[in-house]
């Protein structure tokens, strides 16, 4: 008998915002991946903001950049070997 998988909810996340959290992930800063997607450092935070409320809202909190890692792991978003 196996045991039952647990479900956790995930946000939606646009196009967009999941671009944004790779392209941070993928970087040594918000602002080295504000420059890579031709952003301002304004705008990428303005994304990371939404993305950590939807988050939040799913009672799943990512404060740091590691529990964001942490739940794009989960929610198959990234792979540990992406980063």
């Amino acid at each position: 008998m196996s045991s039952p998988t647990l479900e956790r909810p995930k946000p939606h996340l646009s196009k967009r915002e999941l671009e944004v959290m790779r392209a941070w992930f993928a970087s040594n800063s918000k602002s080295e991946a504000a420059a890579s997607l031709y952003l301002s450092l304004g705008t990428v935070n303005t994304y990371l903001t939404r993305i950590r409320s939807k988050y939040l809202a799913l009672g799943r909190p990512a404060g740091t950049k590691a529990a964001l890692v942490a739940r794009a792991i989960e929610d198959g978003i990234v792979d540990v070997s992406d980063l």
